[in-house]
């Protein structure tokens, strides 16, 4: 079975877009998605730098348009199921039908300025932890005042809180973890630290007319797979403000028999963790268009295993 994913907030890298535009129809595509929202989508993903693309009202849209744009590069495929980590989670939703690639954009063009003012109340951030055990490992984080974030499994939780609790963790790391790396994000992501834009997002839902998932949905909430669209969209506004369950989607990826996972433009993250969590898997990361005849190859394998 062929897992469509999408990757969030940090896998974006300057000019990662540039060669993408080269498609038959992809410049188009991307300048009526940016008049559409309003951000020159073509500009950040082709031209600006790190510390441009950073912004998490740039990175969120910019990683989605990508995601879309690739994943359409693809031809006309039926995963088996889909999901995508914190911001990818839209990209997966337009996968799956709940959204139109229109709505997606301006959904996650609101989410991204929402969380981007959040951001600004209290200095925060996010630190990866490589090694050690889940549970002493969140246990730590919580003496620290800290939020296990992005729980990802393959030995690897994110955690995000202010400033200064992220400075005590670099200090007094859990016991096992080999690494304490932080990330470049601008804020703490999935704590409480985003309540506001979980009120903003929740506005902004009410003018979305989502349809029920026409693939299998997987979220970030809990691993468990979202019957109905209405529930899709509930979860993806609430999910600015919880933490990210990649370890429990992808034991959801595992019951439903997985063979194959691809992850759309910026690839990478998703693969690599799958890599590691999930034996045995085929994975392949889009990064650039070159990258489109082995990812057909091997979805043209997968169909035929479950033909």
């Amino acid at each position: 079975m062929l897992v469509l994913v999408a990757p969030g907030q940090g896998a974006q890298t300057p000019g990662f877009l540039t060669p993408w535009l080269d498609l038959p129809g992809a410049a188009d595509r991307i300048a009526a998605w940016s008049d559409a929202i309003g951000l020159d989508l073509a500009h950040y993903g082709t031209q600006a730098d790190a510390d441009a693309i950073r912004d998490t009202a740039v990175a969120q849209p910019l990683l989605v348009a990508a995601g879309l744009l690739s994943a359409s590069a693809l031809g006309d495929i039926t995963p088996g199921a889909v999901a995508g980590h914190s911001v990818g989670e839209i990209t997966a939703a337009a996968f799956a039908g709940v959204l139109d690639d229109a709505a997606a954009l301006r959904l996650v063009r609101t989410r991204g300025l929402a969380m981007a003012e959040a951001a600004k109340i209290t200095q925060t951030g996010m630190s990866a932890l490589l090694g050690g055990d889940v549970e002493v490992t969140v246990a730590h984080l919580e003496k620290l005042g800290l939020t296990p974030a992005n729980v990802n499994g393959a030995g690897q939780i994110v955690a995000a809180g202010t400033l200064e609790e992220l400075a005590a963790l670099a200090d007094d790391k859990p016991e096992g973890v080999r690494r304490v790396v932080p990330l470049k994000v601008a804020g703490a992501f999935h704590t409480r630290h985003m309540a506001p834009a979980v009120a903003t997002l929740e506005e902004a839902a009410k003018d979305l007319a989502p349809a029920d998932p026409t693939v299998t949905y997987v979220s970030n909430k809990d691993g468990k797979s979202v019957a109905t669209g209405a529930e899709v969209i509930s979860r993806l506004v609430g999910q600015v403000a919880n933490p990210v369950r990649w370890d429990l989607c992808m034991e959801t990826f595992q019951e439903l028999g997985v063979t194959t996972l691809i992850e759309v433009c910026p690839g990478g993250t998703l693969t690599g963790i799958a890599k590691r969590a999930l034996p045995g898997v085929k994975t392949l990361a889009l990064k650039t268009p070159d990258d489109l005849d082995a990812a057909r190859a091997l979805i043209a394998e997968s169909a035929e295993a479950t033909a």
